[in-house]
């Protein structure tokens, strides 16, 4: 098997010519003559006993090429791939037919390949680190979090429902007087003011008693998941059972010991902001890199195949399908629950896939400009690592996972790390102080200019004043 010309023939798009040579070729016809000969009926044979030479005869010398042709193509057009040092994407392979015979086989393949980028702008990227500070309300806010967690439902009968309560109800919806499918629950459990229903709902149940039998009028949103329901006016026959309130603990040392391994309230509200910092400054240094990446995509230059961003839905739809399945869900079932369709499932992947795929082009283009290779170590390693989170052996990674794969990924993290220890990152506190101080200063040299004019204007009415009156007379 050899690659005899590679030619562009569009953007991102060649023409590979490969030849297979005949002891390959026929050994495939061969193959193919084995596999399908107990199939074939040939006058004064028994069925699977003719030879290959009395079928190709009877049916003619090219019988078993399509199935020997789809048996080396595959390796074929792998071996002129790498070869002709291109990097095909996976897309439609355009397959002609130039020969096949007992001398071998001949074909063309045009493919689409990466495409050829550029970037510039990479080094000294501007980006601005926000403050990872912890507030006092940010640790009352996570406290007021456990807290809720760890509340009891308390029923209450003494007042009528108000906002925040959790209610215990019966509906009915009506639509011109006919009940509709879904609309009815009993026994329902709603929070008041979570916004769980459509809106006005949850708020006609505010100050109603317990035992209270009332209607709730409402009209359905114009965006509503249900075609037969957007827009629609509604009234709901509802029955109040029970008004239950949440009751929270209080925060003290007892709360502290029940919920975590400190025997102090101060020493947990201490453990409580050490772990804030340490998430905030993990989104921080995210929001960093998110802003180098946006800067990244920007500055990338190059004619980018569709077939590569279709290719990253489809990945991200598969990762994705298979969450759902962890979960006990399925994507048809998503889809039905979520009013969603294939169509609309692909649209909403589209950009995250867009942007994944420029990035990767990105950082694969900096690591060959900047010379950035994984070595033998940096792959060895990362082997072992990836052995140690899967809990296989390296040996049986090494098989699934391959070499030049491993080290682009490796390729590309070194690119992330010089970009970032490129870029030019100032503290957003300090830019704020700045930008403040000189407009303080711009307001300051203002305010003297005013002065000065001001002096002046005085002093040339105070001249002309005295100028008037020592005038002498004529």
């Amino acid at each position: 098997m050899s690659l005899k010309s590679s030619n562009k023939v569009d953007t991102n798009r060649w023409q590979l010519e490969v030849a297979v040579d005949a002891a390959t070729f026929n050994n495939a016809v061969d193959h193919a003559y084995k596999k399908e000969k107990n199939r074939i009926n040939i006058p004064g044979f028994r069925k699977g006993k003719a030879p290959r030479s009395f079928i190709e005869k009877f049916y003619g010398p090219d019988v078993f090429y399509n199935d020997a042709i789809n048996e080396v193509y595959p390796e074929a057009l792998d071996n002129a791939v790498k070869e002709s040092k291109l990097e095909m994407i996976q897309d439609k392979v355009d397959f002609d037919l130039v020969s096949a015979d007992t001398n071998g086989l001949v074909f063309k393949a045009t493919i689409t390949v990466k495409p050829e980028v550029s970037i510039d702008g990479y080094k000294g990227i501007s980006a601005t680190r926000k403050s990872a500070k912890v507030t006092d309300e940010e640790v009352a806010d996570a406290l007021k979090k456990v807290q809720d967690r760890n509340s009891r439902i308390v029923t209450v009968d003494d007042r009528s429902a108000a906002n925040g309560d959790v209610v215990d109800i019966d509906f009915e919806g009506f639509i011109d007087d006919k009940p509709f499918e879904g609309g009815k629950a009993e026994n329902y459990t709603l929070t008041l003011g979570a916004g769980q229903f459509i809106p006005g709902f949850e708020d006609q149940i505010i100050g109603k008693n317990t035992g209270d039998e009332f209607d709730v009028n409402v009209t359905f949103p114009e965006d509503y998941q249900a075609e037969d329901l957007k827009g629609k006016p509604a009234v709901f026959k509802v029955k109040l059972h029970e008004i239950k309130v949440k009751e929270l603990p209080d925060l003290d040392d007892e709360f502290a010991k029940d919920v975590s391994e400190f025997d102090t309230l101060d020493a947990y509200k201490a453990d409580v902001k050490k772990h804030l910092e340490e998430n905030k400054k993990e989104s921080v240094q995210d929001d960093v890199d998110n802003q180098i990446i946006d800067a990244l995509v920007k500055a990338l230059k190059g004619d980018i195949p569709q077939a590569m961003y279709d290719n990253k839905v489809n990945d991200d739809i598969r990762d994705f399908s298979y969450r759902l399945q962890n979960q006990g869900l399925d994507v048809e079932t998503y889809m039905k629950y979520t009013g969603m369709n294939s169509a609309k499932m692909r649209e909403a992947f589209a950009p995250q896939a867009e942007r994944q795929v420029k990035i990767r082009l990105a950082l694969e283009k900096i690591a060959e400009l900047e010379k950035l290779v994984a070595s033998e170590d940096d792959i060895e390693n990362e082997y072992k690592k990836m052995a140690d989170n899967y809990h296989m052996d390296t040996d049986k990674i090494k098989t699934v996972v391959k070499k030049e794969d491993l080290a682009k990924d490796l390729g590309v993290e070194k690119a992330i790390e010089f970009v970032r220890k490129a870029a030019d990152i100032k503290d957003a506190t300090a830019t704020a102080t700045k930008s403040k101080q000189k407009a303080a200063s711009s307001k300051s040299k203002a305010k003297g200019t005013v002065k000065k004019t001001t002096a002046k204007k005085t002093a040339t009415k105070t001249a002309k004043k005295v100028d008037t009156k020592t005038k002498p007379a004529e």
